[in-house]
């Protein structure tokens, strides 16, 4: 007889390594192991904890925001920020890089979701760096790379995620700290975008383009600008809460669209709701499931044993976090980054309450690492998305993604040795860091 818990663990590896999809991984491990471990009667828990999965205020959230980025996306804002941004940079040789991850830093404000980001900007960027002389691979990389942050800088879905599965951690203070962590990732990611476009003489077309004014460019962007600010400023105020945030931000992103840009009529709206329906679908299915598998492992002791198997290679912090940030690396290779927060949490918390880690801090830290797997190959969901709009192999943007890696995973490291590098900002918003 197998044991159930390896029965729960082997069940999942199997189907995950055979390609199927992640609900049904989640839904077939858990119910394998729930039935092996407790018997046929308990099977009756399966439909209970399946709902308990988003039967959760907090999740109310994320369709709202889903909603919200398809509404930005669709509604010409992304053109619009980079006309704006290109005034701001000008025509110079690395100029429309710059540009790209700009917009991406901005974008990932709106839409939560790394894939919804890389996809509005690639659609707009990439055809504008192919006549200006970027080659598409290059332009792929550092797009699916800048889009990344979106995982990072609010309102991203899978810090709501994380809330839920964290109780007690203020999703305003982790809003506010996955601000200055983003931002400095999207520097990271300029840097060797500009050192490689002088040193390869990409751009070379650039000089020769008309700068967009830059007045009326602020103008016609400043609607998509204000989102974020609309978004943090009335969790700051007390104005709202998250969950009624995302209310206000789809309200408004829809009245952006509808009524100052003009570009939403009624069979656009229908085709964002029905395309938000279809993502929200998905992402709550997955989350149901989690639930069960969260359920099963907790209640057959896997999950304990594990941490206490990581927890029995070093009692120092630097190395379990450094092991346990590999994982997460190699986790964001293969698995989008909501998932990877459903599975891996009930695993890491013990490990973290074991350490009293900020739970803030390492949420921003799961983020980034997760952020930087979206565009490792050999799965990377971003760079899947825009290899696909350039039309170009992943292979081929190897080269160049290998450096923004680097770079990005130098502030990760940072992060993770100065922790008030994205605490600082909730404190001084006086939101709950833990502390």
């Amino acid at each position: 007889m197998i044991a159930p818990e390896f029965l729960l663990v082997g069940v999942f590896l199997v189907l995950l390594l055979a390609g199927v999809p992640v609900a049904v991984v989640l839904g077939l491990s858990g119910a394998a192991g729930i039935l092996v471990g407790l018997g046929p009667t308990s099977l009756e828990m399966i439909g209970t904890n399946v709902y308990n999965g988003i039967a959760k205020y907090p999740l109310i959230a994320i369709p709202l925001f889903i909603l919200t980025g398809l509404a930005f996306e669709r509604s010409g804002v992304a053109e619009r920020l980079v006309r704006f941004a290109s005034a701001l940079v000008g025509p110079r040789r690395g100029g429309l890089a710059v540009v790209a991850v700009l917009v991406s830093l901005i974008m990932g404000g709106m839409s939560g979701s790394g894939p919804a980001d890389a996809a509005a900007v690639a659609t707009v960027m990439i055809p504008a760096m192919a006549r200006a002389g970027y080659p598409r691979a290059f332009s792929a990389g550092l797009i699916a790379a800048s889009s990344s942050t979106a995982i990072i800088i609010p309102p991203s879905i899978a810090l709501i995620i994380y809330t839920v599965m964290v109780p007690g951690t203020d999703l305003r203070a982790l809003f506010a700290a996955g601000i200055i962590p983003g931002i400095l990732c999207g520097l990271a990611i300029i840097l060797p975008a500009v050192w490689l476009s002088y040193r390869h003489q990409f751009g070379s077309a650039e000089a020769a383009e008309e700068r967009p004014p830059l007045g009326r460019s602020f103008m016609d962007a400043l609607p998509g600008l204000l989102a974020p600010v609309i978004i943090l400023g009335g969790l700051r105020i007390g104005l709202f809460t998250p969950t009624e945030a995302a209310a206000v931000a789809a309200v408004y992103g829809l009245g952006v669209g509808t009524l100052l840009y003009r570009t939403l009529g009624w069979r656009e709206i229908y085709r964002i709701l029905a395309d938000g329906a279809e993502i929200t679908a998905v992402v709550m299915i997955i989350i149901s499931f989690a639930g069960l598998f969260a359920w099963a492992g907790s209640t057959l002791g896997v999950f304990n044993a594990a941490a206490q198997g990581l927890l029995s290679i070093s009692d120092e912090a630097w190395v379990v976090l450094g092991l346990i940030m590999i994982f997460l690396l190699l986790a964001g290779m293969v698995l989008d980054g909501v998932s990877i927060y459903l599975i891996t949490l009930p695993l890491l918390m013990p490990i973290v309450n074991a350490f009293e880690w900020n739970t803030v801090w390492f949420g921003i830290l799961m983020a980034m690492n997760i952020a930087i797997g979206q565009f490792t190959p050999p799965i990377a969901v971003n760079l899947m998305v825009t290899t696909r709009i350039a039309g170009v192999g992943m292979e081929d943007t190897m080269k160049w993604v290998a450096w923004m890696l680097l770079s990005m995973t130098g502030i990760l490291l940072l992060v993770a040795i100065f922790p008030d590098i994205a605490l600082w900002l909730p404190e001084v918003l006086d939101f709950r860091t833990g502390r």
